[in-house]
This record gives structure tokens, sequence and C-alpha cells, in this order.
């Protein structure tokens, strides 16, 4: 059975930093592409880092490029979302996704306020 669960979200300050996990089960994130999407209040949800199935290659959202970076422990079968300089904007649910599967994460709450 194929599951994700992140964690790592809380309450940061505008500038601050904070890095997400999502810990897989019943699939191997070193061969399967995985990404990163978030859904802030009113809004609908957006696509904020993919990465492939092999490889180090990586896409990141405009509004994020720079700040965030998606990275993967193959031996903990884990994806991260390394998030710095964060801003009031970042405000959102953060979901882990498995394309392949259709997978998603029950989400973890980023909030970026002073």
């Amino acid at each position: 059975q194929v599951q994700l669960v992140e964690s790592g979200g809380g309450l940061v300050q505008p500038g601050g930093s904070l890095k997400l996990s999502c810990a897989a089960s019943g699939f191997s994130v070193s061969s399967n592409p995985m990404s990163w999407y978030r859904q802030a209040p009113g809004k609908e949800r957006e696509l904020v880092a993919t990465m492939p199935s092999f490889g180090s290659s990586t896409n990141y959202a405009n509004s994020v490029k720079g700040r965030f970076t998606i990275a993967r422990d193959n031996t903990k079968n884990t994806v991260y979302l390394q998030m710095n300089s964060l801003k009031p904007e970042d405000t959102a649910v953060y979901y882990c996704k498995a394309p392949r599967f259709g997978a998603w994460g029950q989400g973890t709450l980023v909030t970026v306020s002073s």
C-alpha cells in the first residue's frame, strides 16, 4: 500500500527556514518522480517542486526558485523540502505527491508570520 506522511511544518518568522519531510512506504522514492505542492487559504493547489525518477534534475515554481530545495534520502525512503528565506506568502498546507501512483500525503501546515 502506497503511503506518504509529511511532517516538519509549523510557525516561522519571515526570513526563517523550515525543512519538510515526506516519508514514503509501499514504493521506493529512489526510482519514482516526486513532487511537493502547496495550497494557501482560498487558493488552488499549486506545484512547488519536482524531481525525476533518477538523477538530480529538479524544477521549481518561479515563486520559490532560489529559496526552496527538493531532495531525497534513498536510505530513509524520504523526500525533503528545504525552505529558506520564507515569506508570508509561503503560508500554506504543503503536500507531498507520488505522481506515478496518484498518491498524496495528508499535508503539513506552514505559517510564516511575525
